[in-house]
């Protein structure tokens, strides 16, 4: 694995994130023995990462490469160090189809502790794992032409179409999106928790982040079905 420091990777289609948008004092977590820190130092909070990336990037790479021998397995983990973004991770490829996950630098700031770090990064390199991106860019294909096709029949004119096409490709991107994340949540379990790590433990940030409860085309399942996800997937291993 090649892992720089600081680097910055165009995104040509991003897998589902897991936006995390923090409150600006948490209370503290308390740990196994004693409590951890609501926020670290910058230092503190990098060394975290490194350690967490280290750790976790070859277990995700023996899992991805169990599941698609033939597969780019060679994650490509860097930190997004625009400013002003919010707390983040996402999955991508680059443009020769290697898996990247990007963690923006506040959510390397806001993580309480490894194990959060950990799930996190087990969770977006399950999407690649389960091939989010492709089987996402196949339900838009779909949706667009199911859409713009219905419109068209429907003596609609071109403008009509395209606009119908435009709208079915985002309902057919968000059509398995809240299945997605639970697969990645599942999959990122089995990762973090092969890599030493607390996975139940790092899925306590899903109480600290706005739920977006059950709603229609959302494109994130409720965070009890997160956590629940977790928990299970632990239990059986």
């Amino acid at each position: 694995m090649k892992f720089p420091a600081i680097a910055l990777a165009a995104a040509a289609l991003l897998a589902g994130c897991t936006e995390i948008t923090v409150p600006e004092q948490p209370p503290a977590q308390p740990g196994p023995a004693t409590a951890t820190p609501s926020r670290f130092d910058a230092n503190t909070a990098a060394r975290n990462f490194v350690t967490v990336v280290n750790r976790v990037e070859p277990v995700a790479e023996r899992e991805c490469r169990a599941r698609l021998p033939r597969a780019n397995c060679d994650f490509l983990i860097i930190v997004d160090d625009r400013r002003g973004q919010p707390a983040n991770a996402y999955q991508t490829e680059d443009k020769n189809g290697r898996p990247v996950i990007a963690f923006t630098l506040a959510l390397i700031a806001d993580a309480r502790n490894q194990d959060e770090l950990a799930f996190i990064l087990g969770h977006e390199a399950a999407h690649h794992i389960k091939e989010h991106i492709p089987r996402t860019r196949e339900s838009a294909t779909f949706g667009a032409l199911v859409l713009g096709t219905l419109v068209g029949v429907g003596g609609g004119g071109d403008a009509a179409v395209e606009a119908a096409t435009r709208v079915g490709a985002g309902i057919g991107a968000r059509r398995f999106s809240k299945e997605f994340e639970l697969e990645a949540d599942a999959v990122g379990t089995i990762i973090a928790k092969r890599a030493g790590y607390d996975p139940v433990r790092g899925a306590q940030f899903f109480t600290r982040i706005p739920d977006p409860g059950d709603v229609f085309l959302g494109s994130h399942p409720p965070n009890a079905s997160r956590i629940e996800t977790v928990r299970r997937t632990a239990a059986n291993m």
